[in-house]
């Protein structure tokens, strides 16, 4: 079976680039924009070799998970364009939920399995990570901003040894294929794209994202490069910030850290 849009991506007009295999879907994109394609484009693979996550990472993509960039050359700063992650996540969330549950029926079965939005960019299978985000951006032609979101999924492998436990949708009985959970993903990114609008509609975006939100309410450490900061996971700013309420009452917001809930707070932390 071979990549393809779902039926809302096609009509909205979104291009797709596939790969057999390649180093990095985000390097991909984003070299095209400097070379002046526009999107909105995916680059897809379901074998990636030289793939990044956060803090440059190593994130490869054995064959037959999931490695896609969405290309979005869009008039934002880069504040608001740091926004659309918390869209990515809610596209992704939505599509893994469409999939895990035609999974299940076709199997004869009929539980939902139950994902969660970690904050900044990770999506959960129970406490276990399952998918991650990451944005790029860079300025192009006419002072526009090249966005690239880049979203791995782990479909039939997972790492080991990484500092949040891993699992992959067939350890989890979603016997599903990469393109399968690609298709549901470009229509959902259509959806939260769309009520995103440019950060217009980041208030919405924010909302949904708190519904699906991991650790919310719970204790929390967030390791920023300095001191830990410890408390509970109050909220999310309108900017994006994890706000987080300290033993003497301060809510502290943290742009970007790594985060750790519940006992593994604790242990993060040490």
């Amino acid at each position: 079976m071979a990549f393809a849009l779902g039926p809302r991506a096609i009509s909205a007009g979104y291009r797709l680039a596939t790969f057999d295999q390649i180093g990095s879907t985000n390097a991909e994109a984003m070299g095209c924009a400097r070379d002046g394609v526009c999107g909105p484009m995916w680059f897809v693979t379901s074998e990636q070799t030289a793939g990044r996550g956060r803090r440059h990472r190593p994130w490869i993509a054995p064959r037959g998970n999931l490695a896609s960039s969405i290309l979005e050359v869009i008039d934002v700063s880069p504040a608001i364009a740091a926004t659309l992650g918390f869209a990515a996540g809610l596209a992704l969330e939505q599509a893994l939920q469409k999939v895990s549950i035609e999974a299940a029926l076709r199997s004869g079965g009929s539980d939902q399995l139950k994902f969660s939005l970690k904050w900044p960019n990770d999506v959960l299978a129970g406490a276990k990570k399952l998918a991650g985000i990451l944005l790029e951006a860079e300025a192009v032609a006419d002072n526009r901003l090249a966005v690239v979101v880049g979203i791995g999924t782990n479909v039939v492998a997972a790492p080991e040894g990484t500092p949040t436990p891993a699992t992959s949708l067939a350890a989890l009985g979603v016997q599903i294929g990469a393109e399968d959970l690609f298709a549901a993903l470009s229509d959902a990114w259509v959806e939260f794209r769309d009520i995103w609008d440019n950060g217009r509609g980041f208030d919405a975006i924010r909302k949904l994202w708190l519904q699906r939100a991991a650790g919310l309410g719970s204790k929390v450490a967030v390791h920023t490069g300095n001191a830990p900061i410890e408390g509970i996971f109050e909220t999310l700013d309108e900017t994006g910030c994890l706000i987080v309420r300290t033993s003497d009452g301060r809510c502290v917001p943290i742009a970007a850290g790594d985060v750790y809930f519940g006992s593994a707070a604790s242990v993060g932390a040490a």
